[in-house]
Order: structure tokens, then C-alpha cells, then sequence
């Protein structure tokens, strides 16, 4: 990757390279509701930046990637080929990755600083490494699986490859078609409605050959899901937050809340906590199956930023006219 190329996922989100996790989230779950395309409908600017800003919090709420992104800046992507190259854990602080036009560059002078010689043909090639790239298009969800050994094959190597495929969350629910670019051949690949982070689809007789059987092996294609500015999973739950106000909290009724269907009408129970999670039944995620699961609403007990003058007159009047001390329990706590 050019250094042009290079995406610096902090000013995407706006934070500093020192930001928390909680930071991170509260900067993403602001541009996306700025940014999403139901908010912005045929505005492809806004558009692209949404799956920009999605990309930035893919890569910053994943400790790990984080982690790598911090160490390799543009190569962490390919940070895990180290390990295999030099044969194990590495300290990578003495290098300034910037001066490297590309990764290989870099591996070439690591495999230097370990003392390994002769290039991709060297002591790596005789454990027989295998390689593969793979680099977004388009819409930012096709694949180039074109790949490279590094050495000859053993008759143990597995000629399987695998490959990882962003969804958004609506593609994933749905369903969708992808074209891919495999080898420089086109390919066009169906995704079942119902597929979840780590989701795992074949596409058989696409992988490397092998030369002793003349067979292919397979592609995986690892299910990425990107990040949504509503829902979210928590296991297998399809969670949604929704905000009410405390005179809905005291009193209950009927609300609208969201679903992958749309906006549904839910009874609220009178007296509901903050934070207390509501079950939709069939309303969830699909399963292999075709059935749905339940979707999970959370609540939060959401204050009015302004009062008018009749509401703060009524609150105070709420307030002096209290029965209940939702503390009392709290009175003779200590230590």
C-alpha cells in the first residue's frame, strides 16, 4: 500500500491516538447517525464516509486489531505474516515502517534482522509458507485472492485458503450476491440472509492447486460485520437501545421501537428501569432454519435537555409531593 493510501483511523474518528474504548464508540455512534444513508438517501458522499467512519471503528474497537494498527501503522493488515516469516514473536520497535514503500519491503529486511537469508527463497521457503492478498473493490466488499508460495509444496499443505468479507448489517440480514475476483476470474458468490460475525462460506474447487491430486481446495469467506449506529449483538441477541422519558418510565405504554423489519409498536411495562432489556419475540436474527430469534430492546431513562416553565412547575411539584427514596436502602451503608 502507498503511503497515500494510508487511512489514519483516529482522524476519521476524530479522537486522539490515546483515546478509551468508550471514547472511540460515543465518536463512531455520532458520525454514523451524521453519516447513515437513511439519514442521507442518495448521497453518495455521505455515503462513502459512512463505510469510512465504519471501517475506522471496525479496526479500533477490536483490541487486537487496534494493537496491530498501532504497531504497523499501513501494514498491519499484514502484521500476522511476520510470524511466519522469522518463525516467531517478534519486537518490532526498531523499525520505522514509513520508510518502506511496501510490506515486502519490510519482510525483506526483517528476515535480514533475524538472520534469515536469500529472500522468499530462503529458510522461509523451505517451511513451505503459503501467502495469500487480499484487498477490498468496488463497494469495498469484493476480493483479489490472487496469491503467491513461497516455496514448494508438501504433500501435507493444505491448498484451503481464506479470505475476509464486510457486510453491513442489512446485507447480512437479507441476504445479498457479491462479485469476486478470483485468481482473475469472476465469481459471483450468494450470502445467505442470516449471516453473523465469524460466519464461515465456502466456495468449493476455488482454492490453490494441488499438484500431486490436480484438485482445487476451497475458499472461506469469513463473515465481517460492520458496525450499525442502532443495532447491535450481544451472543446471539439482535440488541437495540431506546431512550424514553421518565413520565414513560412511571406510567408505561405503547412506544415504537426498531426492527430489522422496521418500527413495531411494544407495550412498556409501568415502572420499567433503566437499563432493563424488553424481549420482541420473532423479531430477531434469522437463522440457518429460516425462523427468527427475539430481538432484545434495552431502555434508557432519557431527562429532557430543556424544561418549559409548566413542566419544571410540575417536576417540582413531583418532587415535593414524593412518597418513595429510592436510596432509603443506601442510608446505613458503610464501611
Amino acid at each position: 500500500m502507498a503511503a497515500t493510501d494510508f487511512k489514519d483511523y483516529y482522524s476519521i474518528l476524530g479522537v486522539s491516538k490515546s483515546a478509551s474504548a468508550d471514547d472511540i464508540k460515543r465518536a463512531f455512534r455520532k458520525l454514523a447517525r451524521k453519516y447513515h444513508p437513511d439519514v442521507n438517501p442518495g448521497d453518495n458522499t455521505a455515503e462513502a464516509k459512512f463505510k469510512e467512519v465504519s471501517e475506522a471503528y471496525e479496526v479500533l474497537s477490536d483490541n487486537d486489531k487496534r494493537r496491530k494498527y498501532d504497531q504497523f501503522g499501513r501494514y498491519w493488515q499484514q502484521a500476522d505474516r511476520t510470524s511466519a516469516y522469522t518463525g516467531n514473536a517478534a519486537d518490532f520497535g526498531g523499525f520505522d515502517f514509513s520508510n518502506y514503500g511496501s510490506f515486502d519491503e519490510f519482510i525483506n529486511e526483517l528476515l535480514g534482522r533475524f538472520g534469515t537469508t536469500g529472500g522468499f527463497g530462503g529458510s522461509s521457503a523451505s517451511r513451505g509458507y503459503t501467502s495469500y492478498r487480499t484487498s477490498p473493490r468496488g463497494s469495498g466488499f469484493g476480493t483479489d485472492f490472487s496469491g503467491f508460495n513461497t516455496g514448494a509444496p508438501s504433500s501435507q499443505q493444505s491448498f484451503d485458503q481464506e479470505a475476509n468479507i464486510s457486510l453491513s448489517l442489512r446485507e447480512a440480514f437479507r441476504g445479498t450476491q457479491k462479485r469476486l475476483n478470483i485468481g482473475g476470474d469472476e465469481v459471483k458468490v450468494r450470502i445467505p440472509a442470516g449471516a453473523k460475525q465469524g460466519t464461515k462460506i465456502r466456495l468449493r474447487g476455488k482454492g490453490q492447486l494441488n499438484p500431486y491430486s490436480k484438485q482445487r481446495g476451497d475458499i472461506y469467506l469469513i463473515v465481517n460485520l460492520l458496525p450499525h449506529n442502532i443495532f447491535q449483538f450481544e451472543g446471539d441477541k439482535l440488541v437495540c437501545e431506546v431512550p424514553i422519558a421518565p413520565d414513560e418510565a412511571v406510567l408505561g405504554g405503547k412506544i415504537e421501537v426498531p426492527t430489522p423489519d422496521g418500527s413495531v409498536t411494544m407495550n412498556l411495562p409501568a415502572g420499567v428501569k433503566s437499563g432493563q432489556s424488553l424481549r420482541l419475540k420473532g423479531k430477531g436474527w434469522p437463522s440457518p432454519k429460516g425462523d427468527r430469534g427475539d430481538q432484545l430492546v434495552r431502555v434508557v431513562i432519557t431527562p429532557p435537555k430543556t424544561l418549559t416553565d409548566q413542566e419544571r412547575t410540575l417536576y417540582e411539584q413531583i418532587q415535593t409531593q414524593r412518597s418513595s427514596n429510592p436510596r432509603s436502602h443506601l442510608s446505613q451503608v458503610s464501611l
